[in-house]
């Protein structure tokens, strides 16, 4: 029986798993990467084969690529990296945000978002690719010059797989390209203007520039290597497609994962067109739209909390447990690197209702699991308020494993709540399409799963006590 291979090459480290036909996970293997808002993507290549070398290849018959989002690598007319790739999580290009906006509004802020909303489905924060384009042609104007070709860390490992060294042979798919800033995902086409008005070259100039070739989903890309194996390549995806396919979400189903960000995203047949930015028009792997909101801060901040109180993870949900809904009225914030969403790059976490009845470690853990989870419900109430569907939600990611964000979930969430089983489901969604591919079929084979509903009792006044605080209306 044939084997694939699916690859996440996410901000913290590359996970590559071998998956059957029948979509039964084998083997997996895991590298780190670099910690950083800039890398090179050197490292990410080394992860890869690091991780590659931890699993048996000689089976596997097909590849793909599912990455982290937005990070923008800047290649020269050799193929050679320019400079250290600048990751989502990088918000040094937050003005160049602003800027773009109101050049689009002739200065009006409003104008110039819903410009955006309705040219490529996204209005610009820091993360998306654009602003990061924008931020070089202003910093680093002798690295903007030698652009050649612009990639997404996923692009660029494709390419690297499919091994060519050819600008040409640089390759993604919709789901990717409609978080550059510079694709349009309902005509499917780039919008050199744009990348010209980034840049600030004419668009004779943006002509010139090598964008990955948009594949279509389910295509087979070309042949490279993994490892010694020979083996046909799948276009990939960003890491939320990623993990949509791996699931097989259907309408209704909303999937909220937290890991280094925090994300709500639904498979939807429509595409969006939020001119207040919060939701985010992306595409998805099948051919059809990913509408999405995102929050900066996800996991890390129960790892900061956890190394506050001098315990490990198991520590902190045991502490977490032990406290009442609420916290006795300690709110934690969590907006430690900015925020995403609400678009509050300078923004920092913080904490209120601090008493001496409050002030506990029990309490202190309890706050941060109820303020990373409340950021989500705001994140899906924005998805909802544009139009969203969500019937159940969906709870996946690294910290999603903590009995206290299973516990707190459900009490906060509107919608009912369900764990899928524990996996690596962006990892899984690229070994989909890689067998996809293999298959030739028009659609991605069906892999089934068996989802565990989470219960708790409905805490509306923990939000109400969230939201009072939160810097944002």
């Amino acid at each position: 029986m044939a084997h694939v291979v699916g690859i996440d090459s996410s901000t913290q480290s590359c996970k590559v798993i071998v998956v059957d036909e029948a979509g039964t996970v084998l083997q997996t293997g895991r590298a780190s990467h670099p910690d950083g808002t800039a890398v090179d993507p050197a490292a990410w290549w080394s992860a890869l084969q690091e991780a590659a070398a931890q699993v048996d290849l000689s089976e596997v018959e097909a590849v793909a690529v599912a990455g982290q989002q937005h990070g923008m690598v800047l290649l020269d007319s050799d193929g050679a990296v320019i400079r250290d790739a600048l990751l989502w999580n990088d918000t040094r290009s937050a003005q160049a945000a602003l800027d773009l906006i109101a050049e689009a509004g002739d200065g009006d802020h409003a104008a110039g978002a819903a410009w955006w909303a309705d040219a490529v489905g996204s209005v610009p924060v820091a993360s998306y690719t654009v602003t990061k384009v924008r931020w070089v042609a202003d910093h680093e104007p002798e690295n903007a010059a030698r652009i050649a070709a612009i990639a997404l860390p996923h692009d660029w490992l494709t390419w690297k797989i499919l091994g060519t060294g050819r600008l040409e042979d640089l390759v993604t798919d919709r789901s990717d390209a409609s978080g550059t800033g510079y694709f349009d995902p309902v005509t499917n086409e780039y919008r050199r203007d744009i990348l010209a008005t980034a840049l600030r070259i004419s668009d004779d100039a943006a002509v010139a520039i090598v964008l990955p070739r948009v594949a279509e989903p389910g295509e087979v890309v070309g042949v490279g290597r993994l490892g010694e194996r020979e083996v046909k390549v799948g276009p990939g995806m960003g890491d939320n497609a990623g993990s949509a396919l791996g699931m097989g979400l259907a309408a209704g189903d909303v999937v909220v994962s937290i890991g280094t960000s925090g994300v709500v995203c639904g498979v939807s047949d429509t595409p969006s067109r939020d001119a207040s930015g919060l939701v985010s028009g992306f595409a998805d792997a099948t051919g059809r739209f990913l509408p999405l909101v995102c929050t900066l801060n996800g996991a890390r901040v129960l790892d900061s909390a956890a190394r506050l109180l001098d315990v490990d993870h198991a520590g902190l949900a045991n502490l977490a447990l032990a406290a009442q809904p609420g916290a006795d009225g300690l709110v934690f914030v969590p907006f430690m690197e900015g925020e995403r969403t609400p678009n509050l790059p300078e923004a920092t976490g913080s904490m209120h209702g601090a008493t001496l009845k409050s002030m506990t470690r029990e309490n202190l853990a309890r706050a941060t699991v109820e303020g990373i989870v409340g950021s989500l419900v705001d994140a899906l109430a924005c998805l909802t308020q544009s139009g969203g569907q969500a019937e159940r939600v969906l709870l996946t990611g690294g910290a999603a494993a903590s009995p206290a964000v299973q516990a707190v979930a459900p009490t906060l969430f509107p919608t009912p709540v369900a764990m899928p089983p524990a996996g690596e489901y962006v990892a899984l969604g690229a070994a989909r399409q890689a067998a996809w591919v293999l298959s030739g079929e028009a659609e991605p084979p069906s892999w089934g799963r068996e989802d565990r509903e989470l219960s708790g009792d409905a805490a509306p006044e923990v939000m109400e006590q969230y939201r009072r605080y939160r810097p944002w209306s």
